[in-house]
């Protein structure tokens, strides 16, 4: 009887232990999801992406921006028979001059005009290409979360000038709790996704990156866009840089360029490279576009060139520890509701 017992008392405990484990590991879970850790669902194989051939299936639930300059709209919605939300971005192309030839489609029957009048010399004409000439370039993200939806609301926008202060007190603290999912920067990192889209990469811990096209670019010479992603995972933004980091800027800008001259034929004069602050994931990447292209996040409240980053840190090693670097931010962006509460901004 008492080994009888014995052995009943140790299922038991064993029961209580599998139970309380499985209670701590919910709340685990819970805790990750609430802190935005865990951003996307454990389970992510009810993502559209492995079966969409077409937006049959997109139910628009609103428009959330209309970008008439970049023609570009941004729409929320859903997919049927899919959990979560739905980003789709649509965006019309930019020519490109390799198709402006004698042999194109451009000049021949395949693609046709329709008149909308004529006055004297000049007419006004509805030009429809073939197919082939007339993309939409698709980004769709799946599931998407609150804040991918926020990001690609049409809000007005602020300049906040960050002390080391305001960072070191409101902003960071935010960041820790609210900052994107990493895990796909570090899937490129680790070549488990976009493998075949990486244009160069140096491996070294220290001073290495992945360069890959950023998904912006359709992939037109004239548009380049491509972002160089640093192998190493404690920097978060240009904030964090200092004379430590010098190895690894000129390393990038260095070999970046040259990767870029052998692959498609652009000088470094011709590049634009930069740094966004505010960026928009924080794991520090730096920008490589056409000079030619005016690309989202040029303007001087958010691109950082990475010539004046490197000559700023030579001239005071933690420069950008100490100095007030404003930036642009929305309306209804978390920061914005954590720096109105101290004071730092105000709608209007």
């Amino acid at each position: 009887d008492s080994n009888y017992k014995t052995k009943q008392e140790q299922k038991e405990n064993k029961l209580i232990w599998l139970l309380k484990k499985c209670v701590a590991s919910f709340h685990y879970l819970k805790k990750l999801k609430s802190t935005h850790i865990l951003e996307y669902p454990l389970n992510n194989c009810s993502s559209i992406h492995e079966t969409i051939k077409d937006l049959s299936g997109f139910k628009l639930k609103n428009i959330l921006q209309n970008n008439t300059n970049r023609k570009t709209v941004y729409l929320c919605g859903s997919f049927e028979s899919k959990e979560g939300d739905a980003v789709v971005i649509l965006e019309k192309t930019p020519f490109a001059e390799e198709n402006l030839n004698t042999d194109s489609d451009y000049f021949t029957e395949k693609s046709y005009l329709e008149k909308v009048f004529q006055n004297d010399i000049y007419g006004d004409y509805k030009y429809f290409p073939t197919n082939e000439l007339n993309t939409v370039k698709t980004t769709i993200i799946h599931p998407a979360t609150e804040k991918h939806i926020i990001k690609f609301s049409g809000q007005r926008c602020y300049i906040v000038d960050e002390t080391p202060e305001i960072y070191n007190d409101i902003v960071l603290p935010h960041l820790s709790q609210e900052q994107f999912n990493l895990q796909w920067v570090y899937n490129i990192l680790e070549h488990k996704s976009e493998a075949d889209r990486i244009v160069f990469e140096d491996t070294d811990p220290n001073n290495g990156f992945v360069m890959v096209p950023d998904l912006k670019w359709g992939g037109e010479i004239d548009t380049l866009y491509l972002l160089a992603v640093v192998n190493r995972r404690n920097i978060k933004s240009l904030r964090d840089l200092t004379d430590e980091h010098l190895p690894l800027l000129k390393n990038i800008k260095e070999k970046g360029i040259e990767a870029i001259k052998s692959k498609y034929g652009l000088d470094g004069t011709q590049l634009r490279i930069y740094l966004h602050y505010q960026p928009s994931f924080y794991h520090l990447h730096i920008h490589f576009c056409s000079l030619r292209h005016e690309a989202p996040g040029i303007l001087a409240e958010k691109a950082h060139l990475l010539s004046n980053v490197i000559s700023n840190i030579e001239i005071l090693p933690d420069y950008y520890k100490k100095s007030t670097i404003p930036f642009a931010i929305r309306e209804n962006e978390k920061l914005f509701l954590a720096l109105e509460k101290k004071g730092i901004v105000k709608k209007v």
